[in-house]
């Protein structure tokens, strides 16, 4: 009887997928191999068809089990769609936020929204994480964050839960510092000999995070996981980077930093975008601080009121 399928049969199906064994999806759930093996038991029969084929030492999938693990990931999904909703609800009467931003996103910008926010929320409690690539996403996944302020050509942490929307743009710019034999060579200079020299680049701390990286131009790498050593680091002489215009605007000024035009290379702007899970419903308070951040698109004040001619655009 179909009426008798649990929420916690179909996880346990799509973890014996996804582990290839029953113990496997036994320490996935943190469940005994026993209730995995009694959930699955109890499926087929709600089914009356055989989802694995038990002549096999893995967990093999029959024809009927591949044919139904599609539904069971949409109806699993579609539960924390829902439960994500009812706990959308149950904040709505609290002015809370909990938002990641990432490392790149324009602070003063971001300053400028918060004091808004601040002035028409006077009682909202306010957490905010500073992440870098895909650690925004994954406080949100962990619920740890409602929101997440991330880079689009970052990969999604998991496309299934979350969804994104675009949000507003940065100008990047590639830099050095003065003394860096980078500075002096013949402009534009190719992919070839920003390969030769160390670049300095920001991730995260999480397990192979340099597959996410943005704009490698070879295989000399300095790793940092935050923003402000970098821009200490390529000041120092240490190698070349790509920073936000934002950012850097008074160290171009005064030439602690300069400005590299690459040739037949192009750096598109940061673009932004907010990640959520899919099924939120953001409060009030949510979508004003999203649509004070969004507008004006990324622009300093500094910019606005003195406009840059250093260099090529990035």
């Amino acid at each position: 009887m179909l009426d008798n399928v649990t929420i916690n049969q179909l996880r346990s199906f799509v973890a014996v997928c996804d582990q290839g064994s029953f113990s496997g999806a036994a320490r996935k759930l943190s469940r005994a191999q026993s209730a995995i093996s009694h959930a699955i038991k109890a499926l087929e029969g709600a089914f009356d068809v055989e989802l694995f084929d038990r002549n096999t030492r893995k967990a093999q999938l029959t024809a009927a089990g591949r044919s139904l693990l599609p539904d069971a990931r949409a109806v699993i999904s579609r539960t924390e769609e829902m439960k994500t909703r009812a706990g959308s609800i149950v904040r709505a009467g609290a002015p809370q936020l909990s938002v990641a931003i990432d490392v790149y996103f324009p602070r003063a910008h971001l300053i400028d929204g918060l004091q808004t926010l601040q002035a028409e929320f006077p009682t909202a409690a306010i957490n905010l994480r500073i992440t870098t690539m895909q650690g925004g996403e994954r406080l949100v996944l962990e619920k740890v964050c409602a929101l997440a302020v991330t880079i689009e050509n970052v990969p999604e942490v998991n496309p299934d839960a979350m969804e994104r929307r675009w949000l507003c743009e940065a100008k990047m710019v590639t830099v050095c510092a003065p003394s860096h034999p980078l500075a002096s060579a013949p402009k534009p200079i190719p992919v070839d000999e920003f390969g030769r020299h160390v670049q300095i680049v920001v991730t995260d701390n999480q397990p192979e995070a340099e597959k996410t990286q943005q704009g490698v131009a070879g295989k000399r790498l300095w790793l940092v996981n935050d923003l402000g050593a970098k821009r200490d680091f390529l000041k120092a002489g240490l190698g070349w980077g790509h920073l936000p215009r934002h950012l850097i605007g008074e160290d171009l000024a005064s030439g602690e930093l300069v400005e590299l035009e690459r040739r037949a290379w192009h750096l598109g702007p940061l673009t932004f975008v907010i990640s959520q899970r899919r099924g939120y419903d953001l409060s009030p308070c949510e979508s004003r601080l999203v649509e004070l951040l969004g507008k004006p698109q990324c622009t300093p004040k500094e910019a606005r009121r003195h406009p840059s001619g250093k260099g090529a655009k990035a």
